[in-house]
């Protein structure tokens, strides 16, 4: 069975290492010990953890179709006369989007601001991960 370490695990949820310490303290996410002594989540209670805090209500997410919602922060927005290039860092995912400058206008995106990727999409290619 695979093991990941608090930090690791850290990253993949998108919360620091006092986080996942935190919740393993509070009985929210069961770790075992490595024979030197160090704490680790097995991979599947790991992925129970991540679908309880996916689990958790996103602002209108049953009034939107797509699924696929990531709640983040606009770090950077680069635009011209008709396009905008939308960047939000939602935990440790960078997602880029090209929207209308119109919109950005009228969402008031700017670095700093927080929004939510939505993405719907038929073709999404998924690899394992080293």
């Amino acid at each position: 069975m695979y093991r990941y370490r608090l930090g690791k695990a850290a990253q993949l949820l998108g919360v620091s290492p006092d986080t996942v310490r935190r919740w393993a303290a509070q009985g929210r996410v069961e770790t075992v010990r490595t024979d030197g002594g160090q704490r680790e989540i097995e991979g599947p209670e790991l992925a129970r953890l991540a679908l309880e805090l996916a689990d958790a209500p996103v602002d209108d997410a049953d009034s939107v179709s797509a699924r696929n919602r990531f709640p983040g922060l606009v770090t950077r927005v680069v635009r011209d006369a008709v396009m905008a290039q939308v960047e939000i860092q939602a935990g440790p995912h960078r997602i880029v989007s090209l929207i209308s400058a119109e919109a950005v206008d009228a969402l008031g995106l700017e670095p700093g601001v927080p929004a939510v990727a939505s993405i719907k999409s038929t073709n999404v290619v998924v690899e394992r991960a080293t």
